[in-house]
């Protein structure tokens, strides 16, 4: 059975990992919500302005009232660059899937797998999922490094399974840890 606790304030070494708050939406928009680079593999497009970036997190902020929202705003440094949120879950199943992007300036610094096992950390030990999982599209192959790097496993390909925003059919790698490997991996620290 899952306690859901909402979107907490997460800190790392480097990061804090936080709710979004409307002010934000310049930064975003700025650090990522318009970057092709940032999007190519998403189901959105670039967003084409800060008034747009604005209403989404006006959304997102009123979506914090649910105790089962899950979505995070990647600080460092006193910037945010990008986030990490549960895209889907299942109450009966006790299972999460996480989605994820980040600025480009920030790429292969090992920001997002720093975000990523902090969110598992909390997802596993305080509201109590039993699986968590990634998807990304085999053409992107820095996201699958991130859930490597978080100790999931490849459980396989889905072919053409994803149409992108650009209308292309993406091939998608599934990874997941299950709450018993994580146990494990957790006491042999």
């Amino acid at each position: 059975m899952l306690t859901h606790k909402g979107t907490q304030t997460i800190k790392t070494e480097r990061l804090t990992l936080r709710r979004y708050r409307v002010t934000d939406a310049k930064t975003m928009y700025e650090t990522w919500a318009r970057d092709e680079r940032v999007t190519k593999f998403l189901t959105w497009q670039p967003h084409a302005s800060a008034d747009l970036t604005k209403a989404l997190l006006e959304i997102w902020c009123a979506d914090y009232e649910k105790d089962n929202n899950y979505n995070w705003v990647i600080e460092f440094e006193g910037k945010i660059i990008g986030s990490i949120t549960v895209v889907r879950q299942s109450e009966r199943d006790e299972l999460a899937e996480l989605g994820y992007c980040l600025g480009h300036g920030y790429w292969e610094k090992g920001i997002m797998t720093e975000a990523a096992k902090a969110v598992i950390d909390f997802l596993f030990g305080e509201v109590g999922f039993n699986r968590i999982s990634i998807e990304h599209a085999v053409k992107n192959p820095g996201s699958g490094k991130v859930a490597k790097k978080c100790g999931m496993t490849l459980e396989g390909t889905k072919r053409e399974y994803f149409k992108a925003a650009s209308g292309e059919f993406l091939d998608i790698n599934e990874y997941s840890i299950l709450r018993r490997e994580w146990k494990i991996t957790k006491g042999s620290l």
